[in-house]
């Protein structure tokens, strides 16, 4: 069983963060919550206290959101050069921080510091992105008779509410800000409940490089989230979460008919042709879980569907592949698994992987904690495969959110493509096979947003979003900037 190799009594001390959380941001100010309340942030690996961060409520949320409406008027009037080259000097400044914020997010969340040092670079990147395509927010114009001009203008919302997720705290942030302040929109951000101290020193950058009160930063819980969607000033709301999460958001929306951007969850296909090689399908397979955020991703490719002709090879290469996957301390570069982010969210998981057996889908790999004392006190789980899976099982309609995965045998093609549009979601999905005939046939039958044919990873400026229930909306493109303006005719007669 795959365990953790490369922990060691010296290294499981915590690094020092050297980071104290100033409070809720709001309008330049640290602030603390009206209420007084705070909630602590553990570190996943070993249950320590990282700090402790403001609980806001709906008094907060008005706060913010004023703040925000109060800077708005200068930011969306400000020359688009200008406003460009302040996204510039927060990317540059995000990078300039790399280390720090990267061991932050891998403290906070459990995810491997490698990848946590990859998602500043992406942050900085998208920033830098959107600040090239500030000029081509354009309009649109046309005459239809002599003396008569009919034109277009596209113009800022006004104040825009992002509700992140624990799997990119840092990057979320910054990505899905980026597009908001670049169309000219103001920003009220509230932090993930399970890990808020990145958001927090992403204030902190906020402050030395934006003006005051374009950015505002919110640590609290559903209330806080609540509060900024119904309030009647944010009318423009990005979320990025679960399916449940984003349907509620999306009733509490539609009262005051808030335009709603949605990323929600994904139980995506890795869809394996019989004419490739085991090993590279495997190698697709692992890549595509994510399990340097052990598989707490909403693209992460969950549902495997090998060809029964090379079934059994697969399989045996999953198992040799997921078992050199070292699990520890996430700190430790050469760890390339580390813990669940939360109690909850680590009994969920344990939860499908009993029900997985006792429903009758055969254990390959994995499907417990790994046998090593200096993990005992966190949150870790082996990378888990299940094979013999069955579409009525839990873990084959349900998104666990964990690094579970569940191997499915097909033969018949018109089946596989009724199985894997069945469920509810359609975010992510992946084809392995050497013919392009078949694999552009596959892509267009699947129902989902994204699809990766023999490749994985993402490009900047692809359209990202969801299908069916997994989403609203396209997301880290040109799109995306032009859905956070919203269009206004002029019609002039001289």
């Amino acid at each position: 069983m795959s365990k953790g190799k490369n922990n060691s009594k010296e290294q499981f001390v915590t690094p020092d963060l050297g980071f104290t959380p100033k409070g809720l941001y709001i309008g330049g100010t640290w602030l603390e919550s009206v209420k007084g309340e705070r909630f602590e942030s553990i570190n996943p690996s070993n249950m320590e206290i990282l700090g402790d961060v403001p609980l806001a409520d709906e008094d907060d949320v008005n706060r913010a959101v004023m703040a925000a409406k109060d800077a708005f008027f200068d930011w969306r009037r400000m020359p688009i050069k200008e406003r460009a080259d302040y996204l510039v000097a927060l990317a540059d400044n995000l990078q300039e921080n790399r280390d720090e914020l990267g061991l932050m997010d891998c403290l906070d969340s459990g995810n491997t510091i490698a990848g946590m040092k990859g998602d500043v670079d992406w942050s900085a990147d998208t920033l830098r992105y959107f600040a090239g395509l500030i000029t081509e927010i354009k309009g649109e114009s046309f005459s239809e008779r002599p003396g008569h001009l009919n034109f277009t203008r596209r113009e800022p919302y006004g104040v825009v509410a992002k509700i992140n997720p624990f799997n990119h705290p840092l990057r979320f942030c910054a990505e899905k800000s980026a597009s908001a302040l670049a169309a000219g929109n103001t920003v009220v951000i509230k932090a993930s409940e399970q890990a808020p101290l990145s958001s927090l020193r992403f204030a902190e950058i906020c402050h030395e490089v934006l003006p005051h009160g374009v950015v505002n930063v919110l640590t609290g819980g559903i209330a806080c989230g609540q509060a900024m969607v119904r309030h009647p000033d944010v009318r423009r709301v990005g979320v990025v979460g679960s399916v449940s999460t984003g349907k509620s958001i999306a009733k509490d929306a539609a009262e005051d008919l808030t335009h709603v951007t949605l990323e929600l969850g994904g139980k995506n296909p890795i869809i394996i042709f019989p004419d490739v090689d085991p090993k590279e399908a495997a190698s697709f397979a692992i890549k595509g879980m994510n399990m340097n955020r052990q598989g707490q991703s909403c693209s992460s490719t969950s549902r495997v569907f090998v060809h029964q002709n090379i079934q059994n090879e697969v399989i045996e290469e999953l198992k040799i592949l997921i078992e050199k996957l070292p699990i520890g301390l996430p700190w430790i570069e050469s760890n390339e698994v580390g813990p669940i982010v939360s109690q909850r969210q680590y009994d969920k998981i344990l939860d499908f992987i009993t029900s997985a057996g006792q429903e009758g889908a055969t254990l390959v790999s994995g499907g417990g904690c790994p046998n090593d004392e200096l993990l005992s006190n966190g949150f870790f789980i082996q990378p888990t495969v299940f094979s013999n899976v069955k579409p009525e099982m839990r873990i084959a309609r349900e998104e666990i959110f964990g690094p579970v995965m569940s191997v499915f045998n097909w033969n018949n093609y018109e089946n596989l493509i009724s199985e894997i549009n069945g469920l509810e979601f359609g975010l992510t999905a992946m084809i392995v096979t050497n013919n392009m005939k078949q694999a552009m046939e596959t892509s267009e039958r699947v129902e989902a947003g994204y699809i990766w044919i023999n490749s994985n990873g993402r490009y900047l400026g692809a359209p990202y979003g969801g299908w069916k229930a997994s989403g609203i909306g396209q997301e880290e493109c040109f799109d995306e900037l032009l859905s956070y303006t919203r269009v206004k005719n002029v019609n002039l007669r001289w």
